[in-house]
């Protein structure tokens, strides 16, 4: 049996609706992430696709330790709260390592 999950007010599960989860790979600053958030509202509002972004606040599994993570929990997570309160739209991270 599949369970139907609900971000906000989208429905995930094997009788709801195709939904876009997407964003940047990682939060590069701010300008970028909202900037990003707000073109693919646009898109998928238009086209009816249920849309949920995504971003990593810090990337621990990068090829090389010298590649940019991101901002870090702090700032990262205020720049995610900041993208569903002036987008308007659900939010969602991936955790790399369990500290």
């Amino acid at each position: 049996m599949i369970k139907t999950v609900a971000v906000d007010k989208i429905k995930f599960g094997a009788k709801g609706p195709f939904v876009l989860i997407s964003g940047p790979c990682v939060i590069e600053n701010r300008a970028m992430v909202l900037s990003m958030a707000k073109r693919l509202k646009e898109i998928t509002s238009r086209v009816g696709i249920p849309f949920v972004f995504k971003a990593s606040y810090d990337k621990a599994n990068r090829t090389s330790y010298k590649s940019f993570r991101g901002p870090g929990l702090e700032k990262g997570l205020d720049i995610l709260q900041e993208v569903k309160e002036r987008v308007g739209v659900p939010v969602t991270s991936d955790i790399h390592a369990v500290e």
